[in-house]
């Protein structure tokens, strides 16, 4: 899962919807610095609210994405996904084309999420907006594998950048996929990719149900 479609069934409490996508922001801002839901769980009761959220944010990402990773419609999508591209990129070898089909799906349910409920995403920025990143940065750091001092400002840059209004469009999709891929040390995908994607996002959306069969909101409803 993507940040918005962990965050979505949270977004009104800020802080929890936060804490929700801190495990996917570490892992770009600070690799070495682990927010794992063993480490916070004890953390969810905590009498001050804001640990309290965050922590339990950061539990229900990872219990979400243990489901969403082991879901079956997903894995066979993945796969397919990373044989297409490797057959795209003249039968390429290694890492990228499995990376990139699996992003690739998690972004297209970002979209697919932000199409079926108008205003959220921008509900989600507002909420983003309103809370303190470095208090969301204290609470991580009392139980992380390492102090980071690069969350905070890593929050700043989400709410600044708002690259999730990104995923709806195939181009935009693609430029953020290769700021990815450029920041791990793997090479850029070139425009050739386009017409691929606009299949890959068409049978994504076709199999929604099938992918968040465990989702926290009721996907027939015209609002969560």
């Amino acid at each position: 899962m993507n940040c918005f479609t962990h965050a979505l069934p949270s977004i009104d409490n800020a802080y929890l919807a936060t804490g929700c996508c801190i495990p996917d922001w570490l892992g770009a801002a600070d690799r070495k610095c682990r927010a794992r839901e063993k480490k916070a769980t004890p953390f969810i009761d905590h009498e001050d609210p804001i640990v309290a959220a965050v922590s339990q944010g950061i539990v229900n990402h990872h219990k979400d994405d243990h489901w969403f990773h082991t879901n079956q419609t997903f894995q066979q999508m993945n796969i397919k996904f990373a044989v297409e591209i490797r057959e795209l990129l003249d039968n390429e070898r290694g890492m990228r084309t499995g990376f990139v089909g699996h992003v690739m799906i998690e972004l297209f349910l970002d979209a697919w999420l932000h199409a079926k409920f108008p205003g959220k995403l921008e509900y989600y920025y507002q909420q983003l907006e309103s809370i303190d990143p470095e208090k969301v940065q204290d609470v991580v750091n009392l139980f992380a594998s390492k102090k980071t001092d690069k969350l905070a400002p890593a929050i700043r840059r989400v709410i600044k950048d708002r690259y999730l209004f990104d995923y709806s469009e195939n181009s935009t999709t693609l430029y953020r996929i290769n700021r990815v891929l450029k920041r791990i040390g793997l090479e850029e995908i070139d425009d050739r990719i386009l017409p691929w994607m606009e299949t890959a996002r068409e049978r994504v959306y076709d199999r929604v149900p099938d992918l968040l069969d465990q989702y926290a909101i009721d996907l027939q409803k015209e609002k969560p």
